[in-house]
């Protein structure tokens, strides 16, 4: 059966709409390893950063993980300090599109930037703050970090606050997050913290949150994609999901089925639901509501 229409059954067909525990917990655990994998590699060689979460976006059947480093901290959250010294003392949040992988399996690449451009448009334009996000210039490097670091290309380092490291075969999220992932994970974003000279999180402007270096979001290529139709799946609606990753959003709302009919519902629905739906490309009152929890301040914080 193909991907569309795998996914066309998970909203035809009454199916269980919680990943199954036994899957759920081996791609916890692979998750980890990996970050413990990568951390290794980036204490061995000196590294001012470590990856700390990694969050994923998923079909709807499935509820997306957010996977910490370490669980026992009591502080799980990371955030963009203004004027931080490790980024130049920049109060903007810059980000960059990787154009070597830029497009989305059935969409032309200028579709795929433009619904892209977009995506980062709305958060730029949520009326409580203004970063701003600002977008660099275009380049032919295959951007992505993770991917250097599980070799699959990339390079070893980054150019953006924010990188959309592009649309990746299978063979990506299969090895970054554990067998199987692929099948259900459309987007997934890696967010790396500053450590200090003995490998300790940074927290410089005593918010209680731990500093973000950069963060890296990729699309899988395994799915179809199109532009404004929830199957193929809606590249703009998935970019601004992904994209409020970037801005420190979390996933929120609940997914709950009505038995009677197999109908799927969010409470609320917001564009920051752990799970794709439909067609979602303007932010609901709770996606604005923790965008401003977070920006309203900025850089004044």
């Amino acid at each position: 059966m193909n991907k569309l229409c795998r996914m066309l059954a998970v909203i035809l067909v009454i199916l269980i709409v919680t990943i199954p525990l036994t899957a759920y917990g081996q791609s916890e655990g692979h998750i980890k390893a990996l970050m413990n994998t990568v951390n290794s590699q980036l204490a061995a060689g000196g590294g001012s950063v470590r990856l700390w979460v990694t969050e994923t976006y998923t079909g709807s059947q499935y509820a997306g993980q957010t996977v910490y480093f370490n669980n026992r901290t009591l502080r799980l959250d990371a955030d963009w300090v203004p004027g931080d010294p490790g980024r130049s003392g920049n109060t903007d949040i810059s980000w960059l599109s990787d154009l070597t992988e830029g497009t989305a399996k059935g969409v032309l690449l200028d579709d795929t930037q433009t619904a892209i451009y977009r995506a980062m448009t709305t958060w730029n334009n949520v009326g409580c703050s203004y970063i701003p996000l600002v977008k660099l210039g275009d380049t032919d490097i295959d951007l992505g970090y993770v991917q250097y670091l599980v070799g699959m290309g990339g390079v070893p380092g980054w150019l953006a606050d924010y990188t959309l490291a592009g649309w990746l075969p299978a063979a990506f999220f299969e090895t970054a997050l554990g067998p199987g992932t692929s099948e259900y994970v459309l987007g997934v974003t890696f967010t790396f913290i500053w450590v200090d000279e003995s490998g300790n999180p940074t927290d410089i402007d005593n918010n209680k949150k731990l500093d973000v270096a950069f963060r890296e979001t990729y699309f899988n290529n395994d799915f179809p994609w199109g532009i404004n139709t929830t199957f193929p799946i809606d590249v703009e609606s998935v970019v601004l999901h992904e994209a409020g990753h970037g801005l420190s959003l979390g996933h929120f709302g609940k997914l709950i089925r009505t038995d009677a009919n197999g109908k799927l519902h969010f409470a609320p629905k917001a564009v920051m639901n752990a799970g794709y739906v439909t067609v979602q490309q303007s932010l609901s009152i709770s996606d604005m509501g923790a965008f401003c929890s977070i920006w309203a301040s900025w850089p004044n914080r």
